[in-house]
């Protein structure tokens, strides 16, 4: 199992700061010379002094470093993705091993205060483990292994989580009796095409989950599929802001991109709203339909399969009105290039949601996209509502759950960015 050192990346003159900041990541560009290493192993990082090819010429034309020669971080290093190198560790001589699993899951499980039976355990680079994601869903945790560097020390992450999530972790926040059944793998992302790995899934420990997991949020009560549905099969991230949009969503409310229904179950079990659940999967709103009737909200719920640009035009078109909309869109920007055109696709959305908004009525509207920031975002939905010819408000800014963290030192760890919004 790969744990220690066996190579060396130097970087080029100037390319230290981001790691001296402790930034987990390191780009191919930033990279001067590796020594020793194949894909998937631990490296040690050192800024370029020492390396005569790193060295520039002084004004007398002299040779001369410019930088310390000094040792930075031990990373996973892997040529194939664009992020070369991912930080395990920036203390010195610290070995990537089951004790530093155990001590970084330990830490991330510290600040996790469990509201019902789902939560997110560790959320990759933000908890300082790059490429691995832990869900806890009832009595079974689901995992994600997103980089090459994850994946080769999976068996071992697999071996600490039994040792301390199924016997210490857990116990913390429910009874004693508690035990995990399982660890169900869902590494079925895009993401690990750029790292030279292939989608997998299945069991790594214990029981095989069952189609469908119930779960507990803030008194409402979930159905979810872990082994089929989107991302690890629910939006932890969003258990928050479903609490602090409760207020503006009343009366007959529009949930696009309604997935399995959870904003609108919140809406309808607290506010006894009419919900109308929009989504292109006729299989996540069946989820969603039984998601209501377990709730006792059914009598509130309507159910469309369609594309939501579509039916919001054609709502527009049959001058239809609503006094609150959620939208939650997947994520619409994959990489920089996109950029722009993912942009208009949001500020069509947006628009088509403030025309169909009453007077007074609220939208409330969410980017899971990370490369669209919190200030991008704010442009795009005053855009909106520019060309809707509606005047609006910002009412209140939202962001991900407390389980899901943001490193100081990894501003990228800031993906879910939202506004609650009124019409006026």
């Amino acid at each position: 199992m790969p744990n220690m050192a066996t190579g060396k990346i130097v970087l080029k003159r100037g390319k230290e700061k981001p790691i001296l900041n402790h930034h987990p990541w390191i780009f191919s560009g930033a990279i001067h010379r590796v020594e020793n290493a194949n894909d998937g192993d631990t490296v040690d990082v050192y800024d370029a002094a020492g390396d005569a090819s790193s060295r520039t010429r002084g004004s007398k034309g002299n040779l001369r470093d410019d930088a310390s020669g000094e040792w930075l971080a031990r990373a996973a290093y892997n040529s194939r993705s664009q992020i070369a190198a991912r930080v395990w560790t920036f203390e010195r001589g610290e070995e990537i091993d089951a004790t530093f699993f155990t001590n970084k899951i330990a830490r991330a499980r510290e600040i996790r205060k469990l509201t019902g039976n789902a939560t997110r355990l560790v959320n990759a680079e933000s908890d300082f483990l790059p490429g691995i994601v832990v869900d806890q869903y009832g009595d079974f945790l689901v995992v994600q292994f997103l980089t090459l560097g994850a994946e080769l020390h999976k068996e071992m992450i697999v071996d600490v989580l039994k040792e301390i999530v199924l016997n210490d972790v857990i116990s913390v926040v429910r009874p004693s009796s508690f035990v995990v059944r399982g660890i169900y793998e869902r590494s079925d992302v895009d993401v690990r095409k750029k790292e030279g790995l292939k989608e997998t899934t299945g069991v790594l420990f214990g029981e095989e989950p069952p189609d469908k997991i119930e779960i507990e949020e803030n008194n409402a009560r979930f159905l979810v599929d872990v082994k089929r549905g989107h991302k690890t099969g629910f939006y932890l991230d969003q258990r928050v802001n479903r609490l602090r949009a409760l207020p503006y969503l009343r009366g007959d409310v529009l949930n696009a991109f309604a997935y399995t229904g959870a904003f609108g179950v919140y809406a309808a079990k607290c506010n006894d709203a009419r919900v109308l659940n929009l989504d292109a999967s006729a299989s996540a709103l069946e989820l969603a339909r039984e998601n209501f009737a377990l709730n006792g909200v059914e009598a509130n719920a309507e159910f469309v399969v369609a594309d939501a640009f579509e039916k919001l035009r054609e709502y527009r078109a049959e001058g239809k009105k609503f006094d609150a909309i959620v939208l939650d869109p997947p994520k619409f920007v994959t990489s920089q290039a996109n950029l722009e055109r993912a942009a208009r696709g949001y500020k069509d959305l947006n628009m088509l949601a403030f025309q169909l908004l009453r007077p007074n009525g609220f939208l409330i509207t969410f980017s899971c996209s990370g490369l669209v920031d919190a200030k991008l975002f704010q442009q795009i939905v005053f855009s909106a509502a520019v060309d809707g010819k509606r005047d609006a408000q910002i009412i209140e800014r939202l962001g991900q759950s407390p389980d899901h963290p943001i490193g100081l030192n990894f501003p990228e760890g800031e993906y879910l960015k939202g506004l609650a919004v009124r019409v006026m």
